[in-house]
């Protein structure tokens, strides 16, 4: 079995959120859904638990960071070509994201991002396959 990644991200309003990533084309699983919470499936092995602030904050002993102020990390998801990243940063701020950064293009990897009605930052993708070798993660990870 593949390992699955599981982000978990706190946010004011699950309502506006869930709404807001339906325009962006993700589902949800109801079984992992209440007033609480939400799982959101990116694929089928990632995904991505909405939960309301006093929730998330059961999870942890620090305090949450309101990333709307602050960065707390930013999620970087691939797509299948460059017209993918735009699409998609497209649907994001038409359903209300905002673009805190220029577009990415490095030829063999062409990139965007956008940020989410709480703050969250979300970059997309795509790099050319056959431009990708393999090479140490500490290397790949300063593209």
């Amino acid at each position: 079995m593949a390992t699955q990644i599981f982000v978990n991200l706190p946010v004011e309003d699950l309502n506006k959120s869930i709404e807001f990533f339906t325009k962006l084309g993700y589902s949800f699983n109801p079984q992992f859904t209440d007033e609480k919470a939400t799982c959101m499936v990116i694929s089928d092995t990632i995904y991505v638990m909405l939960l309301v602030k006093p929730f998330f904050k059961t999870f942890t002993k620090k305090e949450v960071a309101d990333a709307s102020r602050v960065t707390e990390s930013i999620i970087c998801l691939s797509a299948e070509s460059r017209e993918a990243v735009d699409e998609l940063i497209g649907k994001a701020v038409a359903a209300g994201a905002t673009t805190p950064n220029e577009k990415m293009d490095q030829g063999f990897m062409y990139g965007h991002g956008f940020e989410d009605l709480d703050g969250h930052l979300w970059e997309v993708m795509w790099m050319d396959p056959n431009a990708v070798q393999e090479q140490p993660a500490a290397e790949a990870a300063s593209l």
